[in-house]
């Protein structure tokens, strides 16, 4: 008795919400019936979250949506089935993919965008096979020239912080006690320790606390309590150098130009392409790998 109850609510519901859109019509005559519509309801779950959150669209747009839902679902010959697929993949490239390539070169300056027309344009004749350059020649190209660009466009963007930081270095030079190496690291011994000097393979303990030029605090070990171990070439170039100076017991202040640095990237936040940074280093052991 019950089961027949619910047959009869689902397919009244059914009736009503089909008057509303060109969809197909449910027709519960029995269990795999139900079953098969009750799937359909239960597979929706998430679908909103999705469409605003990853397909951008506005939920009040769900009558479109549906449309282009049934027309997908309903069509099913292979011409039909490479439309949809030129509808999908169209709209991931041109929202999804672009989108995405173009933060990774631009990042957010709304001033500054890969030209769409063009990208969409070198898309659809690779497609056709007509392209004016081969698939080969069109990779080198962007490994050759799309890190380029982006460092343009963050130097650019970030210019004021590249000259902010070659003017503090240009001072700090002057100051005692601030040794400049050729490579333009410069540091200021605060203890000279008499323990062993590392080499760059070498796995090192150390203690470290790092701030911006205006001395805004990123990063500190001993704020965790916890020194740090790592081998000295798997950081940034500045501190490679100088661990690799450093004899064991010794706490140096090195101030780092942003190409020994993370140069064009950002990082943590914090730190914004082409920072000059500043690193109190305690180099506590050379940690010798076990036998």
């Amino acid at each position: 008795m019950k089961k027949i109850v619910l047959f009869a609510a689902i397919a009244a519901a059914v009736g009503f919400a089909s008057c509303t859109a060109q969809a197909p019509k449910a027709n519960l005559k029995n269990e795999v019936d139900t079953l098969s519509y009750m799937m359909g309801v239960n597979n929706t779950q998430g679908l909103n979250d999705f469409l605003v959150g990853r397909m951008g669209v506005d939920l009040n747009d769900m009558d479109a949506f549906l449309k282009g839902f049934i027309e997908a679902s309903t069509k099913t010959s292979k011409k039909d089935k490479a439309y949809m697929a030129g509808l999908q993949i169209g709209q991931q490239v041109a929202v999804d993919m672009f989108e995405g390539i173009n933060q990774q070169i631009f990042g957010g300056d709304s001033l500054q965008s890969l030209n769409k027309a063009d990208f969409l344009a070198g898309f659809i004749a690779a497609v056709k096979g007509n392209a004016a350059f081969t698939l080969d020649s069109a990779r080198v190209y962007v490994e050759t020239h799309a890190d380029a660009i982006k460092a343009k466009a963050l130097e650019s963007r970030y210019g004021e912080n590249k000259a902010a930081g070659e003017a503090f270095l240009a001072e700090n030079a002057k100051k005692e006690g601030v040794v400049t190496t050729e490579s333009g690291l410069q540091y200021k011994v605060i203890k000279e320790g008499k323990g062993e000097v590392p080499t760059a393979t070498s796995t090192v303990k150390v203690n470290y606390k790092g701030t911006l030029i205006d001395g805004t605090e990123f990063d500190s070990s001993y704020k965790r309590n916890e020194p740090t171990t790592f081998r000295a070439n798997q950081v940034i170039k500045g501190w490679t150098e100088a661990l690799t100076m450093m004899p064991v017991g010794s706490k140096w202040e090195l101030y780092i130009p942003q190409e020994l640095a993370y140069g064009a990237r950002e990082t943590g936040g914090q730190i914004k392409p082409f920072s000059t940074l500043i690193f109190e280093v305690e180099l506590l052991e050379v940690v010798n790998p076990k036998k």
